[in-house]
């Protein structure tokens, strides 16, 4: 029912040297979504866990993970839920109702969490040194900015959910950005944020359709291409963004020093190579 992988840090340097599979190897997010299964890759960047569960119509209940060292995984830890598929319930500390594009916020010992239902359930997970109370959030309730164009191919909408300007947290700060018929690229120009790991899934993705993922340092990026509910671990030293052959949807979250959104290092289209 659970399973976990462990991904190490890898500098930038190393990364250089990477072909395509070793890139993924690293730093992709794929199969994370398992009917009647709980999967989940634990990082070294910021000790971040991304995952997923598919309860199927049955139960799935997350509690013990190993790498945590804890009994319970948010014995020391804070976490956000986004259900990405049909109606579903998540329990902790309450029982939450969670239609497509909610997201649930679980602060440090709110228990075991149980999923069921039909929902697809982006898991999201960072280490905490305060409890702050357990929220969900609709949509409607939800910080947002429109940004980009159509001329510039990247007029899209941000949802900013766990995010300063909506609740505390400890130091996940989680959103969601969905584009505009038509427009392809999100996050650009690019940004890094030497203070702050990165973590995208990518989904409402025709099946036939792909986004490739720009990583790596400014002067020496690479890419990879992700299909329907995939995404990437982006490390601090790296830009992030992506460009798609049609619209789509992308959750991002992050952990590291601080939560404020606009502490970044923005990049010039001169630099990109």
């Amino acid at each position: 029912m659970l399973s976990v992988e462990i991904r190490h840090a890898i500098d930038p340097q190393t990364a250089k040297t990477f072909d395509t599979t070793e890139l993924r190897d690293n730093f992709h997010v794929g199969d994370i979504f398992r009917s009647g299964e709980i999967t989940l890759i634990y990082t070294h960047y910021d000790r971040m866990i991304v995952g997923g569960a598919v309860p199927d119509g049955a139960s799935l209940v997350l509690d013990e993970v190993k790498p945590c060292g804890t009994a319970s995984i948010l014995g020391r830890r804070e976490m956000v839920i986004v259900n990405i598929g049909g109606p579903g319930t998540v329990k902790a500390d309450g029982d939450y109702a969670m239609a497509k594009g909610d997201m649930l916020y679980l602060g440090m010992g709110a228990g075991p969490v149980t999923f069921s239902g039909e929902g697809r359930f982006y898991i999201l997970s960072a280490p905490a040194h305060h409890t702050y109370p357990s929220r969900l959030i609709k949509i409607g309730e939800a910080a947002n900015v429109t940004l980009g164009s159509a001329e510039t191919s990247n007029e899209r909408t941000i949802y900013q959910f766990v995010h300063p300007d909506v609740m505390k947290s400890c130091q996940i700060v989680v959103g969601m950005t969905k584009l505009k018929s038509g427009s392809i690229w999100n996050t650009m120009p690019a940004h890094v944020h030497d203070r702050r790991m990165e973590a995208y899934l990518y989904f409402d993705l025709p099946e036939t359709a792909r986004v490739f993922h720009m990583m790596g340092e400014p002067d020496e990026t690479r890419h990879m291409v992700l299909k329907n509910e995939e995404g990437a671990i982006s490390p601090p030293w790296s830009i992030h963004s992506g460009a798609g052959t049609s619209a789509y949807t992308f959750i991002w979250a992050m952990a590291g020093d601080n939560v404020d959104y606009k502490d970044v290092e923005m990049v010039s289209m001169e630099t990109l190579k």
